[in-house]
């Protein structure tokens, strides 16, 4: 009988027990932090590198997973595989979940990351010789801004209809007859080797090693449409750790960071979403009024 007894107290000890650590786990600090994947591009990670730091400040554990081109980022959020991306414009996020009927969607803006012209073989634009060849971003938002960005420089002219999507189609008047050749985004710096020139998204230029003052061109002042977003899965968007992401890039810390880390190649763009959504009439409006 004691041995009973003394059988039903110990298992009522261990029940005890059990429940008591349970309470501290539920409290304790490694229980209450949270995990967020955050997508990111491959070409320059400085700025969420820092922000991962000042997140576990805050008792948030973000995990970066790096993307080499512009499509599985958000294929990847979509399945569910990232709880979170921050790599892209909000004018190729639109035309990207349009495309594939992804349901997604813009919780905040970052950063303005100008494009650039740049040439290993031409010092000025007036260099560029008749029939040269220009690389380009085949994505049709990112082509589209590269031929905005052609035209700003005086190389060609583009129709009215113009929305932003790039085409050889929509291009007015060409009188250099320059030979645009469309290719991945992250090839742009590696066609320096062969093509005139090459219009490079700012990340892969960085990563490349350029800056904005080694272009031939760049965006005198990037418009709403080519103002980065973090992108979350619809329904997600206010689950408090993915608003922590929010806040803390748009946060005076992160804000300082950008502008002394990249002194002018990245600039801070911290506008309310509402403000991005009416980015259209962008395309048509002269340079000097955007």
């Amino acid at each position: 009988m004691k041995k009973i007894l003394l059988t039903i107290m110990v298992l009522a000890l261990a029940i005890v027990a059990a429940a008591c650590g349970n309470k501290e786990g539920a409290s304790g600090s490694s229980d209450d932090v949270k995990t967020v994947k955050v997508g990111v591009s491959s070409g320059d990670t400085r700025t969420w590198e820092y922000i991962v730091d000042l997140a576990k400040e805050d008792g948030l554990n973000i995990e970066l997973v790096t993307f080499n081109d512009y499509i599985q980022p958000n294929l990847a959020l979509s399945e569910g595989e990232i709880d979170a991306n921050s790599f892209q414009t909000v004018a190729y996020f639109d035309e990207f979940v349009q495309d594939q009927n992804l349901k997604l969607e813009a919780i905040g803006s970052t950063v303005i990351a100008p494009m650039g012209l740049y040439s290993k073989k031409h010092k000025s634009l007036k260099d560029l010789p008749d029939d040269a060849t220009v690389a380009v971003p085949n994505e049709a938002t990112n082509f589209g801004r590269a031929l905005l960005l052609l035209q700003e420089a005086g190389l060609i002219t583009l129709k009215e209809e113009f929305n932003g999507s790039g085409s050889l189609e929509i291009i007015k008047e060409n009188p250099k007859n320059l030979k645009i050749q469309p290719v991945a985004a992250g090839n742009t710096p590696r066609l320096l080797d062969d093509a005139d020139a090459s219009a490079i998204n700012n990340n892969f230029a960085v990563e490349a090693g350029l800056t904005l003052k080694d272009s031939l061109f760049h965006e005198s002042k990037t418009a709403k449409p080519y103002i980065n977003i973090i992108a979350v899965k619809k329904g997600n968007a206010d689950r408090p750790e993915l608003q922590k992401l929010v806040e803390l890039y748009q946060s005076k810390e992160v804000e300082a960071f950008i502008e002394k880390t990249f002194k002018g190649n990245t600039i801070p763009a911290y506008v309310s979403v509402d403000e991005l959504v009416n980015y259209q009439d962008a395309w048509t409006k002269p340079a000097n009024e955007k």
